[in-house]
């Protein structure tokens, strides 16, 4: 599903907004399919900087290093996956309908598409977040980014998500922790899966046992 949407993102994340210019753009652009490629530790602004044919400086104009770019990127993952959320159970009333709806869209890889008027590829930003998302928390300054807000699209996601549990059950005594795990659990499941199979119970693309993982732990821990 494409979506053509733009997101007010934290204007901490940058020192001048990649969206306003056609420089900005590449940078993330770029920036993305380098990361997927190479990995986080690997990637530098250097070597973007030899593939985007411009000079390391004008890529620390718009971000103060590569994590910030990183937690940009994620974030705005983040954003686009709440949207999808919110514009898949909008007409939905039934709260367990609701969650279903939501555990597919947790556990649904993106359509791979080639689309050049796509300012960030949700494809693209999908393998980000199951390779590198927890980069983004997992550091010395996670108090200080926190309280600049830089999680917030995080937290409002798995927030909207246990308004959802708590519709289903109110009486559910941890739906914050409940939601927060069925985020990361369908990532990190999806990374097991493909890279450490002894870590999971579903087999390479498959989706669909992953889905009935995630619906049992959901309502298992909803109906007690």
């Amino acid at each position: 599903m494409q979506l053509a949407v733009r997101f007010k993102m934290n204007d901490k994340l940058y020192l001048r907004n990649p969206e306003d210019s056609e420089t900005g753009r590449n940078i993330v652009q770029k920036g993305l399919l380098m990361i997927n490629k190479l990995g986080f530790e690997e990637f530098t602004f250097k070597k973007l900087a030899v593939e985007l044919k411009t000079s390391e400086a004008s890529i620390y104009r718009y971000f103060e290093n590569k994590h910030r770019l990183l937690v940009y990127l994620i974030t705005w993952y983040w954003n686009y996956l709440e949207y999808k959320v919110m514009f898949n159970i909008h007409n939905i009333s039934d709260p367990k309908v609701k969650l279903k709806s939501i555990i597919r869209l947790l556990t649904l890889e993106p359509e791979k598409t080639n689309s050049d008027t796509e300012f960030i590829s949700e494809w693209q930003a999908y393998q980000l977040v199951k390779w590198e998302a927890s980069k983004t928390y997992l550091t010395r300054n996670v108090t200080k980014d926190n309280k600049n807000r830089l999680f917030k699209p995080y937290k409002d996601l798995s927030a909207r998500i246990s308004a959802v549990i708590q519709e289903f059950n109110p009486k559910y005594e941890f739906p914050n922790s409940l939601a927060s795990t069925l985020l990361e659990m369908s990532h990190a499941q999806k990374f097991f899966m493909e890279n450490l199979p002894a870590l999971s119970d579903a087999k390479e693309n498959d989706i669909i046992s992953l889905t009935v993982f995630l619906e049992d732990l959901v309502f298992s821990a909803l109906k007690k």
